[in-house]
């Protein structure tokens, strides 16, 4: 496990605002972090879940910062890093990783909930890794992030670790997408990426769905719900929507088309759209619609059905 150096963070003293996005993948966290990215004081890392895998020990793919640099190079995580860790090495950072996997897996939801909420103790091993995770917050609320980090890591377990801690103001985005049209992202080949069956698909979709439920149902007033079309279709009134449910006033730096012009970035792992700058349109993607075959999209219906009226989603969609 990483070794943490001194206290790095003036701001220590008040609990460092965090919004975690969580739901399952090709969600959209990724743009809304982004957008999110240009307002003052915000700093959106990225898959912070990935930093040890994808950044120090470049083992996973899609590992480069979002500024384009490889993460040591980047000014902003090695500083990151050599100010809150006094052991970065690869065999620290796997030790880190192992840690992540033994006990912030989806399966591990309810415990980590019972725990954060005081109804169990804390498993061995779990205060060291949320400090860790903890130390990494304050790091970067130093350096651009004093008014709020966003982590779009979508660990239903590591969300509800992080609420039961004092020293961090953590809200929880849940973000929901139609699970055909994640079916479809999946079945396309990207280089960041496996592909994936729509059947393998919509079951992690449901997986990582209740889950991110159970974590809004003991801290509601800590959790929001978004669906992504909403987003694509309403994007300046959505945003509006998360900006104040994370405790901030700003206006939302979308305009009534929809545009956004991104600036750079330092995110960790995620969609390759993350490198995008300059002016985005956030429009709605329903290719799915026509170009995945009726099988698939009944595959995909199949695994997710319990959860589709849940979210509004049809059943039996049509075709345009």
């Amino acid at each position: 496990m990483t070794t943490p150096k001194e206290d790095p963070n003036p701001m220590a003293d008040r609990p460092v605002p965090v919004l975690y996005i969580t739901g399952w993948m090709r969600s959209g966290s990724t743009l809304v972090g982004n957008v999110l990215n240009e307002l003052p004081g915000v700093l959106h890392a990225g898959e912070l879940h990935y930093l040890w895998q994808n950044g120090v020990l470049s083992s996973g793919t899609n590992s480069a910062c979002g500024c384009g640099l490889a993460l040591r190079e980047c000014p902003l995580w090695s500083a990151t890093l050599d100010t809150a860790w006094a052991d970065t090495s690869q065999a620290a950072a796997r030790r880190t990783v192992m840690s992540q996997h033994a006990l912030l897996r989806t399966r591990h939801t309810r415990d980590r909930l019972a725990e954060a909420t005081g109804r169990t103790a804390q498993a061995p091993g779990l205060g060291r890794l949320l400090d860790s995770t903890a130390r990494l917050y304050q790091a970067l609320a130093i350096r651009g992030g004093e008014r709020l980090v966003v982590d779009g890591s979508k660990y239903p377990a590591e969300a509800a670790a992080l609420l039961g801690r004092g020293d961090l103001d953590v809200r929880v985005l849940h973000i929901v997408r139609d699970p055909r049209a994640t079916a479809y992202s999946y079945r396309r080949v990207k280089q960041y990426i496996d592909p994936m069956s729509p059947a393998r698909s919509s079951r992690y979709w449901t997986a990582f769905n209740l889950a991110s439920e159970l974590v809004g149902e003991a801290a509601p007033g800590r959790y929001l719900r978004v669906r992504h079309e909403d987003l694509c279709r309403r994007p300046r009134e959505v945003i509006g929507e998360i900006i104040r449910f994370a405790g901030l006033d700003d206006e939302p730096p979308v305009d009534d088309r929809g545009i956004v012009h991104l600036g750079i970035n330092h995110t960790v792992t995620g969609n390759p759209d993350r490198l995008r700058q300059g002016a985005t349109a956030i429009l709605p993607d329903d290719r799915w619609r026509t170009e995945l075959s009726g099988r698939d999209i009944a595959s995909a219906t199949a695994m997710a059905a319990p959860l589709l009226p849940r979210y509004r989603y049809p059943l039996f969609p049509g075709r345009p």
